[in-house]
């Protein structure tokens, strides 16, 4: 049991895109992300996904609106609704989610593609 800095966390963060496990608890993991640009369309059938803005901003489109999302705020979408990430300026974002999520739901893998057991733990 240990307490942990984002600030530091973040400061070993260099890859766009990539989350890195920074806890775990319950099943889920607390995971940090840097976003630039866009990320892809996509959907997760089981799983819920919050995401909380630490620095910048947050767009997250959905078929129908998007929600902006400002530092110290978060947005759940709930399982099987179709969102796309989009950083308005680069950000530093706190992901909780299952321990089984794929980061790319089920989009067709690509780039950012990260299975559970491939992502990093800082």
């Amino acid at each position: 049991m240990e307490k942990v800095s984002l600030k530091d966390k973040l400061a070993r963060i260099t890859e766009m895109w990539s989350p890195t496990i920074v806890g775990e608890l319950n099943g889920q993991y607390v995971k940090l992300v840097k976003f630039a640009d866009e990320y892809v369309w996509h959907k997760h059938d089981v799983e819920d996904e919050m995401f909380y803005v630490i620095d910048g901003r947050l767009n997250i489109e959905l078929r129908d609106r998007t929600i902006e999302l400002h530092p110290g705020e978060f947005f759940v979408v709930p399982h099987g609704v179709e969102h796309k990430p989009v950083a308005v300026t680069p950000c530093s974002v706190m992901l909780f989610e299952p321990a089984t999520t794929l980061n790319t739901g089920d989009a067709e893998a690509n780039q950012w593609t990260r299975k559970p057991d491939e992502l990093d733990r800082l």
